[in-house]
């Protein structure tokens, strides 16, 4: 199997959302930026030399609409299935993230007043349901999609087979980017405490890189380094009853 390589798609801003073109045998994409946002997603793909026609797949890496928001779009633009975690589908069916959401602070309570945010995208319904582990090798992909639940119930990663963890908003950059390199949370997590073991988990198979969807890729040491900063502060909260978390059983 070829070596993959990882390509950013800016979705808004720089990097202040991302999509990813994954390039292997076939061309994989992982996520699917905002609302409105496909046509601009399929000309980024073909500037680097891949017809969008030639996708085999397209990955939602969880239930926000700066994630999926233009899956049903790219899907008709490229003809491409699209595969999403089951836990999910409710936001996948319907168009619209579970809320309210919750804020991991700052950053989370000002964009929750931004209106954008609580748009309607177009509904889809994944052809590939994922609900476990799932080898990508029949996408032409040396790499695999890895639950990682928290951020949402149905959040996913990929991990490819030289180390690469395209990792959706299981961590981001400091102020969606602003401050780059330097590890935070995204604005808005379902169950924080749930996020950072299943970020320990992907940590604790020494991945090279950490693609984000909000900022530039991050440097596993200095995610390890905040990740135990990061279980203390939220420990301390837990103890306080100041610790927001979403039921979705």
């Amino acid at each position: 199997m070829s070596h993959t390589k990882i390509i950013p798609i800016p979705v808004l801003g720089k990097h202040a959302v991302n999509a990813y073109l994954l390039l292997g045998r076939r061309p994989v994409l992982v996520d699917a930026g905002t609302p409105g946002s496909g046509r601009l997603i399929h000309d980024r793909i073909a500037d680097h030399g891949v017809n969008p026609g030639d996708l085999a797949l397209i990955v939602i890496t969880h239930g926000h609409i700066d994630h999926f928001g233009s899956a049903a779009e790219l899907h008709g633009l490229t003809g491409a299935p699209i595969a999403g975690h089951v836990a999910d589908l409710e936001p996948f069916r319907s168009g619209r993230a579970r809320r309210p959401y919750l804020p991991t602070g700052p950053m989370g309570r000002l964009l929750n007043r931004n209106r954008r945010l609580h748009v309607a995208a177009e509904p889809f319904r994944p052809e590939i349901l994922i609900s476990g582990d799932t080898d990508l090798a029949d996408f032409g992909l040396a790499a695999r999609i890895m639950a990682t639940p928290g951020h949402t119930a149905g959040s996913v990663s990929v991990l490819t087979e030289q180390g690469d963890l395209v990792a959706g908003d299981l961590v981001a950059n400091s102020f969606m980017g602003l401050i780059p390199g330097k590890p935070a949370n995204p604005p808005f997590h379902d169950d924080p405490l749930r996020n950072l073991a299943s970020l320990r988990a992907m940590l604790a198979l020494n991945p090279t890189k950490l693609h984000v969807g909000h900022g530039v890729p991050l440097d596993p040491e200095r995610v390890r380094r905040w990740a135990e900063r990061e279980g203390r502060r939220l420990s301390g909260r837990a103890a306080r009853g100041r610790l927001h978390i979403r039921d979705v059983s």
